[in-house]
């Protein structure tokens, strides 16, 4: 069984003894304490720092991808002063760079500071070449194994031997887009969460060729964003979207099962989180979300949620947020194109009649039926992460969960919650939802029969679920 210490014992978590005082007296100060001291850990952990040859200091950025994940890392560099050469084969795309890049920035800055960052720093264009000089590319086109790859292999030419480049892939191994590289020790996944302004987890992905050196860098130029790195090894979907297609799948099961939408948005908000799964899958984008299912299905097979509602909103050209139609009907501007970022109107009328078509035998549940659907398959996949020793304990799942997906910071985490329920009763409660992708797995069996928790010293008890 792998190691379940608290993240605060590890590697590297000595320099926060002494920064407690006095320590949390209640179950919900304790909870807040750990999400402290995960960010913490994330941001000043040693481990990463003795890397053979030591780290650099990257100091341009090229992006190829001027999609809406390319301007969000661009504007995240951007803040920090770093100049960003944008490439992208759309004309369109790059028609609207720069108007972009300052929506973008202002959401934090005045908009006359963010039009002068975009005109001093920003260069962009279709020309590969501009790209060679930058210390550090990142590939950020659609989530397409294949043109990933070839647009890898393509660059490799052009880079310098010093250039550090990585994928912001969401669900493809790293392993499958370096098979065709050469320069596969300076190249690793380097994922930032979506939305990037107010999701500060970055995972920084371990290729089976990624040398020390290019994780060590990649760690502090993470940090120098004044953002959380979160080191793991290579595999279908690392972590934050591994977890996080359990729980949208869920939710689209249950919908088929004859719970209503305004049931399932209001348990998972109930719990603490910002929005519910199925105006998440909006945002994210229904067709973004489905491609990625279909990536993860490859690996772990009938674990992943294979919804026929998706698909068929897809086809129906209900993409969510940026269609201005998914779950939700979304409001349009003066120009009648959807506003990212504003609120639904009401939930989307032809979703009765796509629900009824696909609709099974419907079940009886409740809130609290709901909110165990929605949360322990999460659960179950945390564990099987981390019996396959891609993160190094509890409290990376956690750093994911709390800074990545925007797990609610009151719970601690996801499996600091777990802890207040205790790996029994999560057990029966998993035994409960039936056979199949539900089932406990062996880590969870062996700390129900133990008496276990994932965080053993931090007596993360608190009021039962």
């Amino acid at each position: 069984m792998r190691s379940t210490s608290t993240p605060w014992t590890e590697a590297g978590g000595s320099f926060l003894v002494g920064s407690i005082a006095p320590a949390p007296a209640t179950a919900a100060e304790r909870a807040l304490e750990n999400v402290r001291l995960l960010a913490e850990r994330s941001r000043r952990d040693p481990a990463w720092d003795g890397a053979p040859g030591g780290t650099r200091n990257l100091q341009s950025l090229g992006i190829v991808g001027a999609g809406m994940m390319g301007i969000a890392i661009a504007a995240a560099h951007l803040k920090y002063r770093l100049p960003v050469v944008l490439a992208d084969s759309n004309a369109d795309a790059l028609s609207t760079v720069r108007q972009r890049l300052i929506a973008e920035l202002a959401a934090d800055m005045p908009a006359g500071d963010a039009t002068r960052l975009v005109d001093w720093l920003v260069r962009s264009g279709s020309d590969d070449a501009a790209l060679a000089s930058c210390d550090l590319l990142v590939e950020a086109i659609a989530e397409n194994p294949t043109a990933k790859q070839n647009l890898l292999a393509r660059l490799e030419g052009l880079l310098d031997r010093d250039t550090l480049w990585a994928s912001n892939t969401s669900t493809i191994p790293i392993a499958r887009l370096a098979s065709r590289l050469n320069a596969a020790g300076r190249f690793c996944g380097l994922h930032f969460c979506h939305p990037v302004r107010s999701r500060p987890l970055v995972e920084i992905v371990r290729g089976p060729q990624t040398s020390p050196q290019t994780i060590a860098t990649l760690v502090a130029h993470v940090r120098s964003l004044d953002r959380l790195p979160l080191v793991v090894a290579d595999g279908p979907g690392f972590v934050v979207n591994r977890l996080l297609l359990a729980y949208l799948g869920e939710a689209l099961d249950l919908l088929l099962e004859g719970a209503t939408v305004e049931a399932i948005e209001q348990a998972a908000i109930d719990f603490g989180m910002a929005m519910g799964p199925l105006q998440m899958i909006d945002e994210i984008g229904l067709d973004v979300v489905l491609s990625a299912g279909w990536l993860l299905a490859e690996s772990l097979g009938d674990r992943v949620v294979a919804s026929p509602l998706l698909p068929s909103m897809v086809k129906a050209g209900r993409l969510g947020c940026k269609s201005g139609e998914g779950f939700f009907v979304y409001p349009t501007g003066a120009s009648g194109q959807p506003q990212p970022g504003v609120a639904p109107k009401n939930i989307s009328p032809a979703l009765a009649r796509l629900v009824t078509e696909w609709a099974r035998p419907p079940l009886v549940h409740n809130r609290r039926s709901i909110r165990a659907r929605l949360l322990l398959p999460m659960l179950l996949e945390a564990t099987r992460i981390l019996e396959e020793g891609r993160v190094r304990d509890a409290g990376d799942i956690d750093l994911a969960m709390l800074f990545g997906l925007g797990f609610p910071h009151s719970t601690g985490g996801l499996l600091w919650w777990a802890d207040t329920l205790g790996a029994e009763q999560i057990v029966k409660r998993l035994e409960s939802l039936g056979a199949g992708r539900h089932q406990p797995t062996p880590l969870l069996r062996a700390m129900a029969q133990s008496g276990q928790a994932f965080y053993p010293g931090g007596d993360a008890t608190g009021s039962r679920a």
